[in-house]
């Protein structure tokens, strides 16, 4: 049996029937969907927060220079040096108490200093961290009380965090002369 799948009669093609098949066509964009936004749109807000939080843990031991900083840039401009005159001022005060601390920490071999210098950094890591986890738990929550709980649970996590990173170099100098652990 032979089957013959050539088109048999009166079938050509023609631009009318072109058109009218294109155009009752139906369009439907996925991509601008509502459920494709939402997906989108959560996957997003967790990408953005887990950014956020890395930035919060990685920057947290250097909350001690830039209240430092902060400080004299704020006082010299209250001393009458001008904006330009308070940021210089201001940059300067945070990298000095940057480089003290790096120094005093990779040249202190004993365990009390080591603590008393790490703990001088881990501080106000905690504060900024409390005043993050505090603002961060009004996006959501309403209730004082554990917006509270959780900036203190934020502060102790951070603290901690920026504490033992300071507290990762050896005191023994095996890693290498000076290595400051604040780097």
């Amino acid at each position: 049996m032979k089957t013959n799948l050539s088109p048999q009669g009166d079938f050509r093609y023609s631009a009318d029937r072109a058109v009218e098949v294109v155009e009752g066509a139906t369009h439907a964009i996925t991509v601008t969907g509502v459920s494709t936004m939402l997906a989108l749109g959560i996957v997003l807000n967790i990408i953005g927060l887990g950014f956020f939080c890395w930035v919060l843990f990685t920057l947290a031991i250097y909350a001690l220079p830039f209240f430092v900083g902060m400080t004299v840039g704020l006082y010299a401009h209250d001393s009458g040096t001008g904006p330009l005159g308070a940021i210089g001022f201001g940059i300067v005060a945070g990298a000095f108490v940057l480089v003290i601390g790096q120094t005093i920490f990779s040249l202190v071999r004993t365990p009390i200093l080591r603590i008393a210098v790490a703990l001088m950094f881990a501080v106000p890591a905690a504060l900024a961290g409390y005043y993050a986890t505090f603002g961060l738990s009004g996006l959501t929550l309403t209730s004082d009380p554990w917006r509270q709980v959780f900036a203190v649970i934020g502060a102790v996590v951070i603290g901690v965090t920026a504490w033992a990173r300071l507290a990762a170099s050896p005191p023994d100098g095996s890693s290498g002369h000076g290595r400051p652990a604040l780097s």
